[in-house]
């Protein structure tokens, strides 16, 4: 194996010749064996970190920090990543890290600096031309870089999560459509409440899903307010004057996202409520989630004894003892994916308590906590949609009878009857297992004639006096 040797505060050692990180990464690489997740699996952590580079390198060119031609060939090498998509593989360290988030800043200088090497016709590693730190990241530090790069690529991520969630919302929306006129019984407390339709049941479904979409891209935003220009701990030390306002003006260039400095430095870049906040968001999207995954589990239950009101597709077999036991394990794969986020925002809210004085570093497990959320939140958004709703049938039959057989139709008369007798009829109803209607008719409260024009499905499903 062909290799070069590069040199730290700790000695020299031998990098692959052909990779674009070098010693600052392999030193991670060995460090950090945590788990099985590399930074190179969260591409778009990797395209914002290449972001705030591009930002940093026009800032500094433009203020004198660097020569123009360095800031130009640095200026490129991020377009290697961000346009031709190379070099997302090098990016080999562990997403759990300590240095809070030194190692991934060090990575992205880097590959940075090797990439703007080759742009200027040098080998791999010639650092006194293009150095990762004297250039690639000057007029920075990890704290202001890492975090930027963090947020931008949640506030992405979390853009693609909401086309997932729409899928989803969308099936729901056309269930809703689709049994509009299927009435069923309403519960609360899993008792008999009133009746409504199936298709209102789905319509709200998909109400929770907007307003979820609608909450997420609102939190979203606080992401946008970046410390960019803090440098170590706030107070813009080894930066040119006027850089933080003009590098967050790049950055909104390079990004396409309206960036914002934050007021006061040393207070963002110590804070990390914006990710609780977020995060947050995501917990209760999770919980909206599980709930309507309670719920399709519950109205589907049977096929006998439960309440079958609806039918999940059939996917796969259900037991190696019962024959012909069919589960509803999309539902089930959602809600444990839900428990897992809520899980993550435990995590979340522990790290971001962590912090000390003028630095909070366990932000790593902050971002490994965000990314793996939004991926999960959004493959199971996709897999509930496409394996289970779009699938899903209503038992017409089965609805309407429990509707008709419930107690629960007297609420219907309280207006005509009034509530006591309403809770004599519903009391002999229970005793005896007579009917709502056989009751009224018994007793002389009404008519045969007023009950069905109370009890007609059309007004049942409109319950206006």
């Amino acid at each position: 194996m062909t290799v070069r040797i590069e040199h730290d505060l700790l000695g020299d050692r031998e990098i692959p010749a052909e990779v674009y990180w070098g010693i600052h990464t392999l030193r991670a690489i060995e460090n950090f064996k945590i788990s099985t997740q590399k930074i190179s699996d969260v591409p778009q952590f990797v395209r914002s970190m290449v972001m705030v580079k591009k930002a940093t390198a026009q800032a500094n060119g433009a203020l004198g920090a660097i020569k123009p031609e360095i800031a130009a060939a640095i200026e490129k090498a991020c377009d290697e990543v961000l346009v031709k998509g190379r070099c997302l593989d090098q990016f080999p360290s562990d997403v759990y890290q300590g240095g809070a988030g030194t190692s991934v800043n060090m990575n992205t200088n880097e590959v940075i600096a090797n990439l703007a090497l080759e742009v200027l016709g040098h080998e791999k590693g010639h650092y006194d031309i293009v150095n990762p730190m004297d250039h690639v990241n000057a007029s920075q530090s990890t704290n202001d870089a890492y975090p930027t790069g963090f947020r931008l690529a949640v506030y992405y991520s979390i853009g693609e999560l909401l086309d997932k969630l729409a899928i989803l919302k969308n099936s729901f929306a056309a269930k809703a459509e689709e049994f509009k006129d299927v009435l069923k019984m309403g519960r609360t407390q899993l008792q008999d409440a009133v009746p409504m339709t199936a298709g209102q049941e789905f319509q709200s479904f998909q109400v929770l899903l907007e307003e979820e979409i609608l909450n997420l891209d609102r939190t979203r935003s606080l992401l946008l307010e970046v410390n960019l220009g803090a440098t170590a701990i706030g107070t813009g030390v080894n930066t040119p004057k006027g850089y933080a306002a003009l590098v967050v003006e790049k950055l909104s260039e390079v990004s396409g996202l309206p960036c914002k400095l934050t007021e006061n430095l040393i207070e963002a870049t110590s804070d990390c409520g914006a990710y609780v906040m977020v995060h947050g968001a995501l917990k209760r999207t999770a919980v909206k989630l599980s709930k309507i995954c309670n719920d399709l589990r519950l109205l589907s239950s049977g096929p006998r004894a439960g309440l079958k009101e609806i039918n999940l597709p059939e996917l796969q077999a259900g037991s190696s003892i019962m024959p012909a036991k069919v589960n509803p394990v999309i539902p089930e794969v959602v809600n444990q994916v839900c428990f897992k986020v809520i899980g993550n925002d435990t995590t979340i809210t522990f790290a971001a308590e962590a912090g000390q004085l003028q630095l909070n570093v366990m932000e790593p497990v902050i971002a490994q906590c965000m990314f793996e959320t939004i991926s999960l939140l959004g493959n199971a958004a996709v897999n509930l949609s496409e394996k289970c709703v779009k699938g899903i049938t209503v038992n017409r039959e089965i609805c309407e009878r429990y509707v008709f057989n419930s107690i629960g139709l007297v609420t219907y008369l309280n207006p005509y009857i009034g509530h006591h007798n309403g809770d004599l009829v519903g009391k002999i109803c229970a005793q005896t297992g007579k009917g709502v209607r056989e009751v009224v008719l018994e007793r002389g409260l009404l008519s045969e004639e007023e009950l069905n024009r109370i009890l007609s499905p059309e007004n049942l499903m409109n319950p206006h006096l």
